[in-house]
């Protein structure tokens, strides 16, 4: 996974923004955003889900939304490399808080659909 910084939040700064490229196969942890996150998926085909929901086919031109709070993960396909821009808000000085890995189980459980 590559993070590039398009629009970097200091400390004074609320708002956050990168374009972040997933590798096939390569995806997030699961994760919370304070405040909400946005994706806008710019290429390729990438996976999403939320905590308890199916997983997500996401391509270029989708936009996606995640409340605050809202567990979930975010990664390329296992064949199909995905970029997006995402865009966070801080609070109390981090926009993310990250948590367990998303296992190969999880993340491969959408080929048995």
């Amino acid at each position: 996974m590559r993070l590039d910084a398009r629009f970097d939040s200091n400390d004074s700064d609320r708002v956050g923004g990168a374009t972040v490229t997933f590798e096939p196969g390569a995806r997030t942890a699961w994760h919370t955003h304070p405040l909400g996150q946005t994706l806008i998926v710019v290429s390729g085909l990438g996976w999403a889900q939320r905590e308890g929901g199916p997983i997500e086919e996401i391509r270029p031109g989708d936009i996606v939304w995640f409340a605050p709070g809202e567990k979930h993960w975010h990664g390329a396909t296992p064949t199909t490399a995905m970029s997006h821009i995402a865009i966070a808000e801080k609070l109390n000085g981090s926009p993310v808080d990250w948590m367990e890995k998303v296992t190969d189980e999880q993340y491969h459980q959408t080929e048995t659909r």
